[in-house]
């Protein structure tokens, strides 16, 4: 995939500091970015020809067009093979959610929401390790088992 995209990859990309980016690239999962919808339709282009030449078609039923703008009602109509791709308000990569807002808030929100949902499960893990040990204290055991616990719990 990083021949594919190095090799189709041309004068687009967004600035980030003092780098252009023109794609994010994970195992067969891409993100082409440009900073025109006319740009990133180029960089489609050349993409999807790269892929081609190596024996591999972009899945257009599993791809995507976004604009990141602030303001809503911005159409981007993308097309591989003659299809039009769905343009989305939001789309994950790599488990990140990425907004058409370019915030990060409901993002934030879901991460804090999983840590919640871990911390609550180690705390019921906590207390019933606590209920089984307390448990096991007050069975009848020889001194010797009491004070190997590892051995009945």
């Amino acid at each position: 995939m990083d021949r594919i995209s190095r090799r189709s990859q041309g004068p687009e990309g967004v600035r980030f500091g003092n780098h252009r980016i023109s794609s994010l690239l994970f195992a067969d999962d891409v993100v082409l970015l440009a900073s025109s919808s006319q740009d990133l339709q180029h960089v489609l282009e050349r993409f999807a020809a790269e892929c081609e030449a190596a024996g591999m078609r972009i899945s257009t039923s599993k791809s995507e067009a976004m604009v990141t703008r602030p303001e809503k009602g911005v159409v981007c109509p993308l097309r591989v093979s003659g299809e039009v791709l769905p343009q989305v308000e939001e789309f994950k990569y790599l488990g990140v959610l990425f907004t058409s807002e370019g915030k990060m808030e409901r993002e934030i929100d879901r991460r804090i929401g999983a840590a919640s949902a871990v911390m609550r499960s180690v705390y019921r893990t906590v207390v019933v390790k606590k209920e089984l040990s307390l448990k096991a204290e007050a069975l009848d055991l020889p001194v010797n088992l009491r004070s190997h616990p590892h051995l009945w719990s």
